[in-house]
């Protein structure tokens, strides 16, 4: 069987038939508050162990605050993420650091990032900003991938009624099958451009097998009960049709008592556990039973 990535939640491993296939695409889909961020943290810290490098989140957040990742490391694993932004440049994708762990890249301003929400000026302007910082966020996927990187966790998508009218899907496609499916030498000369062939040899020292990139997509929904989640669509456009794993999280009224309960709605190529199964949080973070 093709070796599976864990998840940090044995328990979730085997109700997904071993873990994660590699190179996937994988959604946590939830509402605010269910548990997903700290999932993703879980899953990004067992690659330290199963790949040898933690997991590298891209925050998609535009909201005036952070999902709280670096609070989550530190009291699930005493772990202080490092934090850049894009006011800062990465440095050379060859550099000798590994890049951040966390990146912030619409930055924490309350901005909206549904069409939408916006008048056309205000439109035009988060294309013009979108298109100065791309070229960022392509060197900060390629370096991680450089560095040993495997698992990309895609925090803060946002409700939308459309898929055509959110800004970070259209950066979740970007990252996923522009960077992480990129073979490594086409996704070099995204990134370097005219300067290449001066850097070629490098490029080929630096190789690596793109298929084992994985994302892990954090997506908030306005439903919070498991059951809305499992029988409403969730996005005009079909916004999971490309995903090979779907984990729903929500909220389960069971004896008069609020719980909180997933269920994995979509394992493609797997065998996976079709039960609504409890979980909780705790000081450990999600646990299952």
């Amino acid at each position: 069987m093709e070796k599976r990535l864990k998840t940090g939640i044995p328990q979730l491993d085997e109700a997904l038939g071993g873990g994660l296939l590699p190179g996937c695409l994988t959604m946590i889909v939830g509402a605010t508050g269910v548990g997903k961020t700290q999932l993703g943290i879980q899953f990004s810290e067992a690659g330290l162990a199963q790949e040898g490098s933690r997991g590298a989140v891209i925050d998609l957040s535009s909201r005036g605050d952070s999902q709280n990742h670096v609070g989550y490391a530190q009291r699930l694993f005493s772990v202080d993420l490092s934090v850049g932004n894009l006011k800062e440049e990465v440095a050379c994708p060859f550099g000798v650091e590994r890049p951040s762990d966390l990146l912030s890249f619409l930055g924490y301003g309350g901005r909206r990032v549904l069409r939408s929400q916006m008048d056309d000026d205000q439109w035009h302007a988060w294309q013009s900003e979108l298109n100065r910082r791309t070229p960022q966020l392509f060197k900060y996927v390629y370096s991680h991938l450089t560095h040993g990187t495997r698992r990309f966790i895609v925090d803060g998508i946002e409700p939308q009624v459309s898929a055509s009218d959110s800004l970070q899907l259209d950066l979740l496609e970007l990252i996923y099958h522009r960077m992480l499916r990129q073979e490594h030498d086409w996704l070099a000369r995204e990134v370097l451009r005219e300067n290449y062939r001066e850097w070629e040899s490098k490029v080929a020292q630096h190789a690596f097998d793109h298929q084992a990139s994985s994302a892990v997509v954090l997506v908030t929904t306005k439903q919070t009960m498991l059951e809305q989640l499992m029988t409403d669509p969730l996005a005009d456009g079909d916004l999971l049709a490309g995903a090979n794993t779907i984990i729903m999280l929500g909220r389960q009224l069971k004896e008069g008592v609020m719980t909180r309960a997933l269920y994995v709605a979509k394992h493609r190529g797997s065998y996976a556990d079709q039960r609504i199964i409890p979980f909780e949080i705790t000081e450990q973070g999600v646990r299952l039973p």
